[in-house]
């Protein structure tokens, strides 16, 4: 299983509709032409014509997803993305197509990737635009959840492994053509009912590639919170694909121990939409790897809330506790990665692999489960690949070309093609509301049909949360 090509396709960085060198840097309105093989732009067809609706899925920022099947004899389910119209404070106004939707439509309709979420088509109607995406199943969020589930049992090995080589693998497609994907979180990581991993909902992402402005000025927050870069946290004006590997870092760690890593709380933006410093969750990434140096992280110094540092409090001394004696079985004789560089990390992850999950302050070392607990398997080469997706300095943090590369990965047996594999048990399918699920066009300024307006429809489910 190359770390380029799916196992039984053909797409990949190198191949395929998009290339370095072609395809995305083509201009915005190429996404509402056909070129031959693109996704082509759809006026004139009513949304209900093609699709028949089975139901509501969820609700975001900035549209809601229904889940579909084709009239038309398409093959499999579809998931359709109806954009929300823009709001002038609390009059429904249309203004156009914002931004978001143009990046999403424009780089959707050219990705094509074994493992990043397949659009199938866009459709306009009644000045609402509806993206028909490839229907997953599954999300990271739903499968961490279930294993929450009474009695709380760890993600088997060779599931996780799997699952970090498929993410990683989507992630360097993305980066290999100059897209960064700026919100990868657990809920964003679709996965197939027949186990294929495909990174989905780029909203948030954007197209790096000689950039007129910085990033920053075009958008002054991206990442969710838990999973937002130590060189966002302090306020960097520039910033490159590393984001998206500490995101993957997050996810792994979440992955292992089924909860997130650093659960901090957002600090909201003023009226005057200023930037806050995020001190929580700086504070709760600090806990665990320690406070950052120059030494370390030699740009430290020139990031523009360096000061904010000071008011940080140095990690205490760890309450995770992990067998001594299995911690030093597992490490190889010449550690590539100096534990010592890592603050409490290489505690809290022995902790979590010894015990299926990360034990509670003041639980006793007699509690802990024996050395063949299922995780234990993953070893020193599990915290290395951690360690360096976590690694402060973004210049020193892995790429997702070298991230593939790790001995996690190309050491004993490849990694399955299905995450699913070797599994005995089901996981539940993805709750879809019957009592939601009108797609119909809102009442919009100059739309042909009235109805009520698209956010006055009560959600008959949530989605799950972080």
């Amino acid at each position: 299983m190359g770390h380029t090509n799916s196992p039984t396709s053909t797409t990949g960085p190198a191949s395929g509709s998009l290339m370095r060198s072609q395809g995305l840097h083509r201009g915005v309105p190429s996404s509402f032409e056909d070129h031959g093989g693109s996704v082509g732009y759809q006026s004139k067809v009513q949304v209900t014509g093609k699709y028949r609706i089975i139901g509501f899925i969820s609700s975001g920022t900035y549209g809601r997803v229904y889940k579909a099947v084709s009239r038309q004899g398409l093959p499999g389910e579809f998931a359709i993305k109806k954009f929300k119209p823009d709001k002038e404070g609390e009059q429904v106004t249309y203004t156009g197509i914002s931004q978001s939707a143009i990046r999403e439509m424009s780089l959707c309709s050219e990705l094509s990737h074994f493992n990043v979420i397949r659009l199938v088509e866009i459709i306009l109607e009644d000045k609402c635009i509806f993206m028909v995406f490839e229907y997953a199943e599954h999300d990271l969020l739903q499968i961490i959840h279930h294993h929450t589930q009474q009695p709380r049992h760890p993600i088997p090995p060779a599931t996780i492994r799997s699952i970090m080589f498929q993410l990683l693998n989507g992630c360097l497609y993305l980066h290999t053509n100059w897209v960064l994907h700026r919100d990868l979180k657990p809920a964003n990581i679709m996965v197939t009912s027949s186990g294929q991993v495909k990174i989905g909902d780029l909203g948030l992402a954007r197209l790096f590639y000689n950039p007129l402005h910085s990033l920053f000025s075009g958008d002054k927050v991206v990442v969710t919170i838990w999973y937002r870069a130590p060189e966002l946290l302090l306020g960097s004006r520039h910033y490159t694909p590393a984001i998206d590997m500490w995101a993957i870092g997050c996810i792994f760690a979440e992955l292992l121990s089924l909860r997130p890593i650093f659960k901090g709380e957002e600090a909201k933006m003023d009226s005057k939409k200023t930037v806050p410093f995020q001190h929580s969750q700086m504070q709760k990434i600090v806990d665990i790897m320690g406070l950052p140096t120059k030494e370390r992280w030699p740009l430290l110094v020139h990031m523009p809330e360096y000061q904010q540092l000071n008011t940080l409090q140095a990690p205490a001394s760890s309450h995770y506790y992990y067998n001594q004696q299995q911690r030093h079985q597992m490490l190889p004789s010449s550690p590539s990665t100096s534990a010592s560089n890592y603050g409490n990390l290489e505690k809290w992850y022995y902790s979590t692999i010894s015990q299926g999950q990360t034990s509670a302050p003041g639980q006793s070392a007699s509690s802990l489960a024996n050395p063949s607990t299922p995780l234990s398997s993953l070893g020193a080469d599990g915290f290395s690949l951690l360690a360096g997706l976590l690694e402060y300095d973004p210049e020193k943090r892995l790429t997702a070309e070298a991230a593939l590369e790790h001995p996690f990965f190309t050491s004993g047996d490849a990694p399955n093609s299905s995450c699913f594999d070797g599994l005995n048990n089901e996981y539940p399918h993805r709750r879809v509301s019957q009592d939601d699920n009108d797609i119909r066009t809102s009442s919009l300024p100059g739309s042909k049909r009235r109805g009520p307006p698209d956010d006055s429809l009560v959600r008959a489910s949530k989605r799950l949360k972080d």
